[in-house]
């Protein structure tokens, strides 16, 4: 085997494991960052879930109050008709 050879495969690994090192750091990096937004994103969700869940609550509450408001107006149905003549 000549010097010229055993130069080319000594660089063709030194290049193979530097791109290995440098996509296995980056990958790292991402999974690390995910990681990161995905906690960020589910407390953002958490705490717009709650505070939807609070207004519809007392949305809920607004119109059953008014439905009661609105039954109380029309009072009780009236079970004898008369014909006016």
């Amino acid at each position: 085997m000549t010097t010229d050879t055993l130069a080319i495969i000594v660089s063709a690994i030194g290049i193979v494991l530097t791109l290995g090192t440098g996509m296995f750091a980056a990958m790292a990096w991402v999974v690390r960052r995910i990681d990161a937004v995905d906690e960020k994103l589910t407390t953002r969700i958490d705490t717009v879930e709650d505070r939807l869940t609070t207004r519809l609550d007392a949305v809920a509450s607004d119109v059953t109050d008014l439905k009661i408001a609105v039954a109380r107006l029309e009072g009780p149905p009236r079970h004898l008709l008369t014909a006016a003549r």
